[in-house]
């Protein structure tokens, strides 16, 4: 029987384990999204407890404390480092068979050398070693990433931000991590917010040095900052979409739309739509312009229990996945730039697993023959970032389009402990292709697999957004 996380987890046969052992483990990562805080990466920072590392900020974690009754103040509230420690380590040992259960235990063996499993009893033991071991240098962010070997992260940032840190960053030659700032540009596109919308323009307007008044105005202002994160290394964007839109409407009416939003003016669904479509299809040319990577986040609906986001705010564990159209409009708005060969490589991330099919079938739409795997479908996400979720979403690309071409996966977290999460895809991925070999259903040719992991696990990703590493 296979020991909990031992050497061959997750490699049920001995191709797998040898393309695992030989191949996937030695790639270094490629974090391509993530929403890692750039400022900590900038000063360095040295964590004083676990608990600022693992739960100050993690969503996963305080939605399962949350289902183990654990009350709030001992999750988001007052309560002390080490009282919030102690309701996880109660909580950890009821999460078997979701993926917190291995993450955790993964963090506490790759980072730390501890493989206690983490329970009330152990809680003590494992505050004090890892409290001792995050004092030292070695375990501040720069040596935490050098630790797992990751070599770039795209961080998630809006496009108001000065982006100093980033700056700071790449000045630092301590940092042997290439640290790239993500284009996020959500705010500028929630029109239906009314006041927070109008004050978002003013800010978005200031960091341009824009007075935004109307439609053109505001897209010089996104143009501007487009160019200024592109000179501090921006390669890639991002947009969050509870469901795609596909709704047109000529420049005469958008202008009339952000004229009423920019009067406090309510608008309609309609009028949103419109608006929302006309400003992706606008970025989506100006990041082919600038020969970026768009990604879309589709499928969350978010803040669904009111009361707590009145008190918490948002991206606090109160989302899920949503159920709403996806096929026809999303292919009009990437048709839309495509008839003008303006569309530009694409990932298009989805959270409800029943569309994995659609996706994969619908992105061989709109490839095209300047750089492989164009159009690529995304790993799973957020609710899809375990066994099942990344195995269904790899088995629908492999089904559909050309897994040997996939750019493979992406922490998404606002942790510096999740690294392990790649090397849990790491295993999936030789598992199923170990699979296929053993099955008589591909070669047993180890230089042949082996390539195809390795460039699933690094090269295709270093290849597909081109950014410079030196």
């Amino acid at each position: 029987m296979e020991p909990f996380l031992g050497e061959q987890f997750l490699l049920n046969t001995e191709t797998a384990r040898e393309l695992y052992h030989q191949h996937a483990a030695k790639m270094p990562i490629y974090d391509f999204h993530c929403h890692l805080p750039p400022q900590e990466i900038a000063e360095n920072r040295r964590y004083a407890n676990i608990s600022e590392i693992w739960l100050h900020g993690d969503h996963y974690k305080w939605r399962a404390m949350r289902t183990n009754a654990v009350p709030e103040q001992n999750i988001t509230g007052s309560a002390s480092d080490r009282e919030k420690f102690q309701s996880w380590a109660e909580t950890v040992p009821k999460t078997i068979g979701n993926p917190l259960y291995h993450w955790t235990h993964m963090e506490l063996r790759r980072f730390f050398g501890i493989e206690e499993l983490l329970n009330p009893d152990t809680a003590d033991a494992i505050w004090s070693r890892t409290s001792e071991m995050l004092a030292s240098p070695e375990f501040a962010v720069h040596g935490l990433l050098e630790r797992m070997k990751v070599r770039l992260v795209c961080t998630t940032d809006d496009p108001a931000d000065d982006l100093a840190h980033h700056k700071a960053i790449s000045a630092d030659p301590n940092c042997s991590t290439r640290v790239v700032p993500g284009f996020r540009p959500d705010k500028a596109l929630q029109i239906a917010d009314g006041s927070a919308f109008r004050s978002y323009l003013e800010l978005l307007g200031a960091a341009a040095g824009i007075e935004i008044s109307g439609l053109t105005s505001l897209k010089d202002a996104l143009s501007k900052r487009i160019e200024y994160f592109h000179e501090a290394g921006c390669r890639i964007s991002d947009h969050a979409l509870t469901e795609p839109v596909a709704a047109d409407a000529g420049d005469r009416e958008i202008e009339a739309i952000v004229r009423k939003a920019l009067n406090g003016t309510e608008l309609s669904a309609r009028e949103v739509e419109q608006y929302v479509t006309h400003m992706l299809v606008y970025l989506g040319r100006e990041y082919r312009r600038h020969n970026w990577t768009m990604q879309l986040h589709i499928g969350a609906l978010r803040n669904n229990n009111t009361r707590m986001f009145h008190h918490l705010g948002p991206d606090s564990g109160f989302d899920c996945m949503a159920d709403g159209r996806l096929a026809a409009p999303l292919t009009r708005f990437l048709d839309s730039l495509e008839q003008t060969d303006e569309l530009p490589r694409t990932v298009i991330y989805i959270l409800n697993p029943r569309d994995n099919d659609l996706v994969a079938s619908l992105i061989g739409c709109f490839q095209g023959g300047e750089i492989p795997g164009k159009i690529q479908f995304g790993s799973g996400w957020w609710f899809n970032d375990q066994k099942d979720g990344m195995t269904r979403q790899m088995l629908a690309l492999a089904n559909m389009g050309l897994l040997s071409r996939f750019i493979g996966m992406l922490t998404d977290s606002r942790s510096f402990l999740s690294f392990p999460r790649h090397e849990y895809f790491r295993r999936l991925l030789c598992d199923i292709i170990g699979g296929w070999a053993e099955n008589g259903e591909a070669p047993r040719d180890i230089e042949l697999l082996g390539g195809m992991v390795e460039d699933i696990c690094w090269n295709n990703a270093e290849r597909y957004f081109g950014i410079e590493l030196a």
